[in-house]
């Protein structure tokens, strides 16, 4: 299904773009979740028709030195890659919630009306994925395997019926009961990002109108909206905000916020 003769670029610049405009709606209090559906499906369908902006695969083929699809120089994927992790450390990881397609699939699946499990092991969880990474690295450079590509993104994006692409389908399935496995557990780009999030200029920080009633923690996925918890995994769902029942206790800023900035209906 993919349309080779569409400049892969296109999702690069769809990427730097949204990035900018969803911070933007987020801090000014004009983000809906109907917005961040609408982008979910958008960036599923760019995976599905031009490949991109497929950060997992791309990260992958510059660690083994091909030209991004054949088109563009190496310099060029690296700067990319250092971009978006700029991005990250100053707005936070909305590449990952809405952008990326192989996050976003996920994002989807989990809406599915299955029972969810909830693990509290951010931890676990953390030293797992540092460990794949590691060894992805390792197995790279020493042996040119990748063990990414088992996974089969890109024959599931091209719509390919292979191993790979059927495992990637699996992790679907436990996607709509476990938040985002793919991306928590085994992405090196998600890796990489969480290692600048947690100092991120904008996030979701608690305001004094906070009344302690610890309903965003319950809810949130990726057990990341304690007061205290640093959002290295915030993926910026927005669960938190919409069941807050203090309007402006959850708010998308900087730090050391005096005031929420609500905006009138």
């Amino acid at each position: 299904m993919v349309i080779e003769a569409i400049p892969s670029a296109i999702g690069f610049v769809y990427g730097l773009i949204m990035v900018g405009v969803i911070a933007w709606l987020w801090y000014s209090g004009r983000w809906k979740q109907k917005i961040g559906w609408g982008l979910l499906v958008i960036s599923v369908l760019l995976g599905f028709l031009i490949f991109a902006p497929m950060m997992p695969y791309q990260f992958e083929q510059l660690i083994f030195g091909h030209e991004q699809a054949q088109e563009s120089p190496l310099i060029f994927s690296v700067l990319g890659l250092v971009v978006f992790i700029i991005l990250v450390l100053v707005f936070g990881r909305f590449f990952c919630g809405y952008i990326c397609p192989v996050g976003s699939v996920q994002e989807i699946a989990y809406h599915a009306p299955f029972r969810k499990i909830s693990v509290h092991q951010k931890t676990a969880f953390k030293l797992f994925r540092a460990a794949f990474v590691v060894l992805f690295l390792i197995l790279a450079f020493t042996l040119s395997i990748s063990i990414l590509s088992v996974f089969g993104i890109r024959d599931f994006f091209y719509l390919v019926p292979t191993a790979g692409a059927a495992l990637f389908i699996i992790i679907l399935l436990i996607a709509t009961k476990l938040y985002r496995p793919f991306c928590r557990l085994f992405c090196p780009v998600g890796f990489l990002f969480s290692l600048v999030a947690w100092k991120s200029v904008f996030k979701i920080r608690r305001t004094p109108a906070c009344i302690n009633c610890r309903k965003c923690e319950c809810v949130c996925p990726a057990d990341e909206a304690g007061r205290d918890d640093r959002k290295a995994e915030c993926y910026l769902c927005g669960r938190c905000r919409d069941v807050c029942p203090v309007k402006g206790a959850n708010r998308y800023g900087r730090e050391h916020i005096q005031e929420p900035r609500i905006r009138e209906k």
